[in-house]
């Protein structure tokens, strides 16, 4: 099986596993957050919050990772205030692919997670608030539990994303074979060689493969969950 892919291939699968799981789990606190804000709360500037999200769906990648290279590049406002007062720079870097990746994702989580709670009967948390719990530990004791398989359901499916994740990606941080050079911009680096196509053809499968598993991983779960809950 090693001897399948090369050690460059293997590479970049595994740099694209990485980036999509740091991707996922650094989002996933604040796609709970705003999915929750834009489900149950009513604030001035709501309907901005809800397009700002979803823009990375409308925007062409490429749009998206020029506005995230001129932001966090070494001479963007936050990119250059990052590295000079703690160090971190995420141009040109697989954790600025993580952020990239990361960003186009959020909208899929978001959305996920939003319907989850939207479908949760807000009567319940209202009986938990009334016996005097506080916000937050009914959120964590009723809200979560209900909402856990959209949970789990929306980070699978911005894992998923964020493995194929390309134009956002490449724009940012650019295609360094072994720094940057994820999945999706290794098949294109195999496309752009003459009698590459084979060597690309066995990256799609894998790409095929772990998407079609995190799908299949997401519903197993999201169904598994449901069945406890609604045994407990």
């Amino acid at each position: 099986m090693t001897d399948w892919l090369s050690p460059s291939e293997w590479q970049a699968v595994f740099l694209s596993i990485r980036v999509s799981l740091w991707a996922t789990a650094v989002s996933l606190p604040l796609g709970i957050f705003t999915a929750y804000a834009l489900a149950r709360w009513s604030f001035p500037g709501k309907q901005l919050l809800n397009g700002l999200v979803h823009l990375p769906l409308i925007l062409p990648p490429v749009v998206t990772g020029y506005l995230l290279l001129l932001t966090f590049g070494r001479r963007g406002p936050v990119g250059g205030f990052l590295e000079e007062w703690f160090g971190i720079v995420f141009a040109f870097r697989w954790t600025g692919a993580a952020l990239a990746a990361g960003i186009m994702a959020f909208p899929l989580m978001v959305r996920a997670i939003r319907l989850a709670i939207e479908a949760v009967d807000p009567k319940l948390e209202q009986a938990a608030g009334t016996l005097g719990a506080a916000r937050l530990w009914v959120f964590l004791t009723v809200t979560l539990p209900l909402i856990l398989p959209g949970v789990i359901a929306g980070s699978i499916l911005a894992f998923a994303k964020a493995m194929g994740e390309f134009g956002a990606t490449i724009t940012f941080v650019s295609n360094i074979p072994g720094q940057t050079q994820t999945l999706p911009s290794a098949i294109y680096t195999f496309l752009q060689v003459p009698g590459g196509e084979d060597d690309a053809a066995r990256l799609v499968l894998v790409a095929i493969a772990v998407a079609m598993g995190a799908l299949l991983l997401s519903e197993w779960i999201s169904r598994a969950v449901a069945r406890r809950i609604g045994g407990a």
